[in-house]
């Protein structure tokens, strides 16, 4: 069942979990608390709900609404509107799959928009996990529960580079062995590379806003210190997908370049053997022509003569080309 979060939170610990959006309203008006609230896919109707109660700009509800978004992070009056892509490596097939979520951050709420639900409740759930463990970050409000999805997410990126790492080191064994498809298979990872690099780059730009933004908001010491690790995380995690990006290039050159040489080395031999076959079908030809004044027509030896001619000529390319190393 897709991942469901209704929870009003009062000085950093649960209040009530509601079963309803309506009713998660109302407890919020009577605490004054913070709501946290998660839907997976949610209909339009949800979506009016949610934009009407918290005042959502219609361009984000828009968005979370369609999907498909980049990673970013944007402002609409007192409300923060941001897009992660978090990311999962698939063992099995040895490829990257990639979540959707969005997120409204106003003074008293945190709105999350599950686009992938398999994918994106992994990552809400840690976070969730992370927070009702920290009631002090939490009385932080809202941008707490940002930080605690942000870094669930940045967290969840390792695995995946140590899959793509994984790939790349199959990649350069299967290239040097000369094993079909391996340029099919460098392309497609070249493709993931850049997926995942378009999920985590962003992230960068996104937190140093969120940093430089944090005394105008009054974003706590201590959360725009787990703000700064997270950033930090992420740098890293750029760096490594630069990394393999960069190596797959050489790949690709790499392999392009052993191709050609293979195809160097057959041209060579096709070469060589034309040569070869050449030299006994001119002889043949010339005698084979229907002339009756020719030399050596009548000689008793000239049948053996011409075999001959046809093995040594033969004989000494073949012996030629083995010493180039064509054959």
């Amino acid at each position: 069942m897709p991942l469901q979060i209704n929870d009003v939170y009062v000085d950093g610990r649960l209040h009530v979990s509601p079963e309803s959006l309506d009713d998660t309203y109302t407890a919020l008006a009577e605490t004054g608390g913070t709501a946290w609230v998660v839907l997976s896919e949610p209909d339009a109707d949800e979506l009016a709900s949610l934009a009407r109660q918290f005042d959502l700009h219609e361009l984000a509800v828009e968005d979370a609404g369609s999907g498909h978004q980049r990673a970013k992070l944007e402002r609409y009056g007192s409300t923060l509107f941001v897009v992660v892509r978090p990311a999962v490596y698939l063992d099995d097939e040895e490829t990257v799959a990639f979540g959707e979520i969005h997120g409204f951050v106003g003074e008293n709420f945190f709105v999350g928009i599950n686009h992938v639900a398999h994918i994106d409740a992994r990552h809400v759930s840690r976070s969730v996990g992370r927070l009702r463990s920290k009631p002090d970050l939490l009385g932080a409000g809202p941008q707490a529960m940002l930080w605690a999805l942000l870094d669930a997410v940045v967290d969840a990126y390792k695995p995946v580079i140590d899959g793509l790492e994984n790939d790349i080191d199959e990649i350069e064994q299967q290239l040097f062995a000369g094993e079909p498809g391996v340029s099919r298979r460098i392309y497609e990872l070249f493709g993931e590379v850049a997926d995942f690099q378009k999920a985590s780059r962003p992230l960068i730009a996104m937190l140093d806003g969120l940093l430089r933004g944090s005394e105008k908001y009054r974003v706590g010491t201590e959360l725009e210190r787990r703000l700064r690790d997270v950033q930090d995380h992420v740098i890293r995690v750029v760096d490594r997908a630069d990394t393999f990006r960069a190596v797959l290039q050489n790949a690709l050159a790499l392999n392009a370049t052993l191709v050609a040489q293979d195809q160097n080395e057959v041209t060579k031999r096709i070469s060589a053997w034309a040569a070869i076959l050449f030299a006994p079908t001119l002889v043949g030809a010339i005698y084979g022509m229907n002339f009756d004044v020719m030399p050596e027509l009548h000689w008793a030896w000239g049948y053996p003569f011409a075999l001959g001619l046809m093995v040594v000529i033969a004989g000494g390319l073949f012996g030629a080309f083995r010493l180039k190393r064509w054959l």
